[in-house]
């Protein structure tokens, strides 16, 4: 959000990462110095830590750039968004209008991942309840309205 000029600020820097088992250590190594020399809070969460993910998730991903030997995407949107309507906290459902009004997502198209995942989440979520998902989502659509 702060990268996309979303958001001015944030608490943490929310990543995850997929690196062969023989670099693992290194990569987290170096996480760790460059958040030490950055005075950076760095949390390795994913929204799958929240929800399931809609399928074509990874194609979803936005590339980035190249930085050296690592490419670095944005998960995809869709799933950070209803990982964000899962959490519901003010600030995460602001994201998800901002990132609707940036034309990042598509109000359609996130109602049809959120119906794709809503079975799964009350059997596969131990945070969530379907009521709960749905007044979440609700709200969101209730902040949309407004823009």
């Amino acid at each position: 959000m702060v990268f996309e000029g979303l958001r001015e600020q944030s608490l943490d820097v929310d990543l995850t990462f997929e690196v062969a088992p023989e670099h693992h250590a290194t990569l987290v190594q170096a996480i760790r110095e460059l958040k030490d020399q950055l005075a950076l809070n760095v949390e390795q969460v994913s929204p799958s830590d929240f929800i399931p993910l809609a399928q074509g998730y990874r194609e979803r991903a936005t590339f980035l750039g190249r930085y050296g030997q690592l490419d670095v995407f944005h998960f995809d949107l869709y799933s950070t968004a209803l990982s964000k309507i899962a959490r519901a906290t003010e600030e995460d459902l602001n994201d998800v209008v901002a990132l609707l009004r940036a034309g990042w997502l598509e109000m359609a198209t996130l109602e049809r991942y959120f119906q794709e995942i809503r079975p799964r989440v009350a059997t596969e979520s131990l945070r969530q309840n379907l009521d709960e998902f749905d007044r979440n989502l609700e709200a969101v659509r209730a902040l949309w309205a407004r823009q």
